[in-house]
């Protein structure tokens, strides 16, 4: 096998790289605890991802670890000389949703799971959060779905996520009994999804403590989520 060009090796350690230090956002805002949890991303221009290393702690990890797999969760052994540096450790246990995200879903470049307490709360109850927050109709476009109950093991979650994502506008779903898996253009807008779901998540649920939150008028929240994606901050 002839050598990879270097501009592919130069995206592949950038996109490890990144994936690497968006790690840290998720114990940063406290998203994940132990080895749990993981960041994808789609290598641009070709049909390959990057994802955390399976069991590896948080605290250890480093760009050359993160696994470079095609779309289906296989890790790739690169050109003759090995120049992608594969190390030798096994994709997350999560690598074949990612995979299915990725290959049926081709405007998404970032795929986020985690195992937050409030959103995982909600997943539990097999209960969407509902949209009463300005945040979750600039963010969500309306209230974050409920997907089936699926094992891990196959791409039956990735199936879960694609079918539940593919009419909504919400870049998180609530896998049942499960947890939160989100989406983005790229994997730091889908770390900013899994943030953000937290957050409305614990919002939502000190709201119904005191009382039942008060429902948002669907047109409003068309429009918050038509200004905040197509206004805000450009």
């Amino acid at each position: 096998m002839s050598a990879a060009p270097s501009s592919t090796l130069e995206t592949i350690a950038r996109i490890r790289q990144e994936v690497c230090i968006l790690h840290a956002e998720l114990t940063r805002y406290g998203l994940v605890v132990w080895t749990a949890g993981n960041v994808s991303a789609r290598v641009p221009g070709h049909d390959l991802m990057v994802i955390k290393p399976s069991g590896v702690s948080y605290d250890d990890l480093t760009p050359e670890q993160m696994v470079v797999t095609d779309l289906y969760g296989v890790p790739v052994a690169g050109d003759a000389d090995g120049e992608w540096g594969n190390p030798g450790l096994s994709p997350s246990s999560d690598t074949a949703a990612h995979a299915y995200v990725y290959r049926h879903m081709p405007d998404v470049g970032g795929v986020v799971h985690t195992h937050s307490t409030y959103a995982t709360a909600w997943a539990a109850r097999g209960e969407s959060i509902p949209c009463v927050l300005t945040m979750m109709g600039d963010e969500f476009g309306g209230s974050i779905p409920v997907g089936p109950f699926a094992l891990i093991g196959d791409d039956s979650i990735g199936q879960g996520i694609v079918e539940t994502l593919k009419n909504s506008n919400s870049p998180a779903v609530l896998m049942q009994n499960h947890g939160p898996f989100t989406i983005g253009k790229d994997a730091r807008d889908a770390v900013k999804a899994a943030v953000m779901c937290e957050e409305v998540a614990r919002t939502v649920h000190i709201s119904r403590q005191l009382g039942e939150p008060l429902p948002m008028d669907q047109a409003k929240i068309e429009s918050l989520y038509a200004r905040y994606q197509n206004v805000y901050g450009r």
